[in-house]
């Protein structure tokens, strides 16, 4: 099984790599730069991996260097800018493919644009494999199996702890205009941009109450192809928001470190929460909790990509729910330490 990372030299990809190596798997890396991508094959331990460079505007260059791949995990963030060239390439190389994406425009773009093309290729394609929104999907398809049609769904994302790394701060950047603005909320059956979000504060597991505002993230692209619901909308403290409003200069991002440090890893913890309302008025809540985010979106991107290569998953771009066992991929997690949890809430 051959498993190809692009933009392997970020420090996403580091993680990946690392992850990668503690399975019985043939790595090649993929980037622009033949000494950064030595020195990332050396930090992650897979020095003897096959290392490609391309331009990923060449597109005959950039299948070549993915061509024999069994699947591809793409790192090459901000995707807004790249993503769709790394798809494209993937699917005419006959790749299954991954990525680590958080820009929720994006993610749409891939599922309009090549969801023909993979099925017709016989490629899988599952964007945004990564600790927010694979999890969140897949528990999102278990909340509706217990409960049924919903009329809304709240995803909640609280995290305490750690920093960004400079990739997450770029592809912020770059996308600052859809965040500030709201991005796409899903509503009336269909995603909508302009739409207010329904609440302002939520409740936490221990009874705290948080102030919260909208964020467009990838579930909510995600979560409508495979659960039937009126209402999709998420949300991130009101405070991590006021901070991304604020001006950040390119200059000021490649002056930072290139990620959290692995004590900073450690010591960060995440709660994702999905609040739904069935269409006869009942609550129920999915509670998932971790640490580490970037390690824990190592993991899903691995895991995901070892999935498609081993076969019998449809052809085309799916929401993580539609490629993989809900129960069983939420399960495999627990061992690298997230725990998911479905509980009846009070009307």
């Amino acid at each position: 099984m051959l498993i190809t990372v692009t933009g392997a030299n970020g420090y996403q990809a580091g993680l990946v790599l690392a992850e990668l190596s503690s399975h019985e798997v043939e790595i090649r890396l993929v980037g622009r730069d033949a000494d950064r991508l030595e020195t990332a094959a050396t930090k992650a331990g897979c020095t003897r991996a096959d290392r490609r460079v391309t331009a990923f505007d060449d597109h005959a260059g950039l299948v070549a260097a993915l061509s024999g791949s069994d699947a591809v995990i793409n790192c090459a963030g901000p995707f807004t800018a790249s993503g769709a060239a790394v798809v494209r390439a993937a699917i005419d190389a006959g790749a299954h493919y991954v990525d680590t994406a958080g820009e929720q425009l994006y993610l749409q773009a891939i599922f309009d644009t090549f969801t023909d093309a993979a099925r017709t290729a016989g490629v899988t394609v599952v964007p945004s494999a990564n600790d927010g929104c694979l999890p969140t999907d897949l528990l999102a398809h278990l909340l509706a199996e217990a409960a049924g049609p919903l009329t809304e769904l709240v995803v909640s994302h609280i995290i305490v702890g750690g920093s960004s790394s400079r990739g997450t701060l770029r592809s912020g950047l770059a996308t600052i205009d859809a965040i500030t603005a709201g991005g796409l909320t899903y509503h009336d059956r269909a995603w909508r941009t302009g739409i207010p979000a329904r609440h302002s504060n939520i409740t936490l597991p221990d009874g705290e109450v948080l102030a919260m505002a909208k964020m467009p993230t990838c579930e909510v692209i995600t979560i409508p192809r495979h659960v039937q619901v009126d209402h999709v909308e998420a949300l991130v403290e009101a405070a991590l928001m006021d901070q991304l409003a604020g001006p950040v200069a390119a200059g000021f991002i490649d002056s930072l470190p290139a990620g959290p440090t692995p004590d900073e890893r450690a010591g960060q913890r995440f709660t994702y929460l999905l609040d739904a309302v069935n269409r006869r008025g009942r609550r129920v809540r999915g509670v998932i909790q971790g640490k580490d985010t970037y390690g824990c979106t190592a993991i899903v991107a691995v895991r995901a990509a070892r999935r498609l290569a081993a076969g019998d998953v449809p052809a085309g771009v799916l929401a993580p729910a539609q490629a993989f066992d809900p129960a069983e991929f939420l399960t495999a997690l627990t061992g690298p330490g997230l725990t998911w949890s479905i509980h009846n809430q009070q009307p």
